[in-house]
């Protein structure tokens, strides 16, 4: 199977149902992925699954033979903020689960959403996070993967949504060198970062620098089905969305993401997927943001004729 050593890989989540490896690297060479995020667990459930051995040493040594990053996403459960001693505990556990699973498979990485304080305050939730992730991060051997906060879409009691928030989520964490960063260009646009403005993105980028210096690890590259500062989790297919294709254009070619994996959550299943994987590349391929070398403007004239 063909993998790209871009700078910037680009994949997609996969499928794992026949088998952890046998599936997500079916899909991956069926969508011309250069990167693979998978679940190892049931996502909706607090149960420890503890995988194949077979699995995990064929995708590992996949992963040793073509280089290709492997990241985790956590189970949508856990919430280490939450007000709930049990809940914090179970979120714990699944996380020390998937960070173990996750270097069995040779993965990068294990995404995991930055919670909610649900009650009485994000201050409270923070103290919480805190509480429950540094025993996780402290864990974590010299040789394992880093656990990657994702901030969310800014609903409810969210404790990190802006870019303006890892700050003080970072600051909960003692700045622990194995605690990174999963963007995700939908969550991003919906908190309120208009992407689509002439200087979104360099100031999006600009803003992570000095917030969170040296902290990114993965982009989750997802359009959005509704407006910029919605708050709503909606991801649409790249290029048929609010956000259109320019900003991430200049995404992929700002020098801030040298180095970084765009991975694919989008509608669609495999076909949607091997769309939107093609969408990506050939945007990254371009020899610029705008295709001649020239910074791409990206505003809301994108958005012509674009379904809202």
């Amino acid at each position: 199977m063909p993998h790209s050593h871009a700078d910037r890989p680009v994949g997609a989540h996969a499928p794992v149902a026949g088998g952890l490896a046998t599936a997500s690297l079916r899909y991956a060479t069926a969508i011309g992925a250069e990167a693979i995020q998978v679940f190892v667990t049931n996502p909706r459930a607090w149960a420890l699954s503890p995988g194949d051995p077979g699995q995990d040493r064929e995708l590992r040594e996949h992963v040793a033979a073509t280089g290709m990053p492997v990241f985790v996403h956590a189970p949508y459960l856990i919430n280490v903020g939450s007000p709930d001693p049990v809940t914090r505990e179970r979120s714990a556990g699944l996380l020390a689960h998937s960070l173990s699973r996750c270097a069995a498979i040779g993965g990068r990485g294990v995404v995991v959403h930055a919670g909610s304080a649900i009650e009485p305050d994000r201050a409270a939730g923070l103290r919480r996070a805190r509480e429950t992730l540094l025993p996780v991060l402290a864990a974590i051997p010299a040789d394992g993967p880093d656990l990657l906060i994702e901030p969310m879409a800014g609903q409810g009691q969210m404790l990190c949504a802006t870019i303006a928030d890892l700050g003080p989520y970072l600051d909960a964490l003692d700045w622990h060198p194995r605690a990174g960063l999963c963007l995700d260009t939908c969550h991003l646009f919906a908190a309120g970062h208009d992407l689509t403005a002439a200087d979104g993105v360099a100031g999006a980028l600009a803003e992570l620098a000095g917030t969170a210096p040296g902290r990114l690890r993965l982009v989750h590259a997802n359009d959005a089905k509704d407006p910029c500062g919605s708050r709503r989790d909606r991801h649409e297919n790249i290029g048929t969305g609010q956000i259109g294709t320019a900003p991430f254009a200049e995404l992929l070619h700002h020098p801030d993401t040298s180095g970084i994996p765009f991975v694919v959550e989008t509608p669609g299943g495999q076909e949607g997927h091997a769309r939107d994987v093609a969408a990506v590349k050939r945007l990254r391929d371009r020899s610029g943001p705008d295709g001649n070398g020239k910074p791409a403007l990206a505003t809301r004239r994108d958005l012509a004729g674009k379904k809202s």
